[in-house]
């Protein structure tokens, strides 16, 4: 077992018994990290940045954190409320692909287009001109709301799942809630800006952990191109994702994000949510709010991706899991008494620690502090000590912060010296139960005998003086021959 020490984005210790992520990426997790499936410790919160970069970063927020513990990289203005925009799109994605693959409903069902769909759509909406009465399979208008980013689909897909968009969005609301969102409301399916609707960069790293948790989700998400077949009332559609670095052709190509989503609104500005692999790492970046500003030049409108593309860049360079503290560690020897050929035991840590941190901290940063039990409470250790037990506990301290305690174990089994054994072995035999029985009834028997013996002998002496007494009276009576009459 190991402990991966970090803070998630709300200071509280990291539960890394809930990996999230798809299937493949939880079993990557579990080898890379394969001596520690973590049980929990309460940690001081850690800062993983060495640094303070980006200064030149231009989003109103930025986070860029460790996907499966929450340790925290590179944070700005994280609890700041922000316009939601497009990117409640991923909420209403994962709540279809969550009611797929929990067989809620299908996704290969043909769903027809109702006119109530279209309600509340703003001109400014993003939409597919998917007609009232136009049927398409499920799947393919997940697509449309994602890639397409097809607000009406959002409002058919809520319908489709809810009954309508009120509950949906009711539904949508109550998943951010139990995701440990603090401060994110939505008011539509779609991200048409509303004072209802906003998000914060801390939750938005929340929902898009959990949305890629979800291996549907995973799936379209990771998609930059898809057709959507012709309908009955419409040729086929060629989507496009936002997320440009998925494009492999692309000059923004970034082989190592597979999934994301960005949003454009003259009133939220840029925004983009992504997630990134490379080696031990996944990582997820949250950008929001870089200004909009009339401009040809596309690198500028491109400039979310390619901020969060420097986020990433840096976080897999700067960053890595380290072990700081391993249960193989011989840490302490605590001093055994009566030991078979043994005055002392070997201790290691019964788990290990990790940290996510800057690759160019020297580990000899950390310094030990090291508790043998027997030693601190004067009370000395005696054999036999078994492979396991508990003696002591370690803990780990670097500018001021503390890292555990970790308890320490016998390394192997100390026997008891067989002197004191055969001694010890006396001793119960002694002072056993079953011992002072036999005692006991040994001493009752040795007191009836001599008791036994003590009449035998008075009976013995007072025949003996009769036989004198007659003999001296029939002695006396020959001599003087008299005999006294009989009574």
């Amino acid at each position: 077992m190991l402990y991966i020490v970090q803070t998630n984005l709300h200071g509280a210790a990291v539960d890394m018994k809930k990996f999230s992520g798809s299937p493949a990426r939880r079993a990557k997790a579990i080898i890379v990290l394969i001596l520690i499936l973590p049980a929990m410790l309460i940690f001081p919160g850690l800062s993983a940045g060495a640094a303070t970069p980006f200064r030149d970063l231009v989003a109103t927020a930025a986070l860029l954190a460790e996907a499966d513990s929450g340790a925290v990289l590179f944070e700005r203005n994280i609890d700041r409320r922000h316009p939601a925009d497009s990117l409640a799109k991923i909420m209403t994605l994962l709540l279809a692909a969550t009611a797929c693959t929990e067989y809620v409903a299908d996704q290969g069902a043909y769903v027809e287009m109702t006119e109530s769909a279209w309600e509340g759509i703003g001109a400014n909406s993003t939409t597919l001109g998917i007609q009232p009465g136009e049927e398409m399979p499920l799947i393919d208008l997940m697509y449309c709301a994602y890639i397409g980013g097809a607000a009406e689909a959002c409002n058919l897909i809520a319908e489709y799942i809810s009954g309508s968009v009120e509950s949906f969005v009711e539904a949508m609301n109550a998943r951010a809630i139990s995701i440990g969102c603090r401060n994110t409301n939505f008011a539509n399916t779609h991200g048409q800006y509303s004072t209802r609707q906003y998000t914060t960069a801390s939750d938005m790293f929340y929902i898009f952990r959990e949305a890629i948790s979800n291996p549907l989700f995973t799936e379209i998400n990771a998609s930059y191109r898809y057709t959507v077949e012709s309908t009955n009332m419409s040729e086929s559609r060629n989507l496009i994702s936002s997320n440009s670095l998925l494009n492999a052709n692309g000059k923004y190509y970034y082989a190592p994000c597979t999934s994301g989503l960005a949003s454009a609104t003259f009133e939220g500005g840029y925004s983009f949510v992504a997630f990134a692999e490379a080696g031990e790492l996944s990582l997820i970046s949250v950008v929001l709010g870089s200004d909009i500003i009339e401009t040809e030049d596309e690198s500028y409108q491109m400039r979310n991706l390619t901020e969060s593309r420097r986020l990433f860049e840096w976080g897999f360079a700067e960053f890595g899991w380290r072990t700081i503290l391993s249960s193989g560690d011989l840490i302490a020897k605590a001093p055994v008494q009566d030991g078979d050929g043994a005055d002392f035991v070997n201790l290691h840590p019964e788990s290990s620690i990790v940290l996510l941190i800057d690759n160019d901290i020297p580990l000899e940063q950390f310094k030990k502090n090291i508790i043998i039990y027997s030693v601190e409470n004067d009370e000395p250790l005696i054999a036999p000590v078994s492979a396991g037990d508990v003696l002591g506990e370690v803990t780990l301290t670097r500018d001021g912060v503390t890292y555990g305690p970790v308890l320490l174990v016998a390394n192997t089994d100390v026997g008891l010296n067989r002197l004191v054994f055969i001694k010890i072995q006396l001793m119960d035999v002694i002072t056993g139960k079953t011992a002072r029985i036999v005692l006991g009834s040994l001493a009752a028997l040795v007191a009836i005998y001599v008791a036994l013996v003590i009449r035998y002998n008075v009976i013995k002496y007072r025949r003996k003086r009769r036989i004198r007494a007659a003999k001296r009276k029939l002695a006396e009576e020959r001599r003087t021959g008299y005999r006294e009459p009989p009574d």
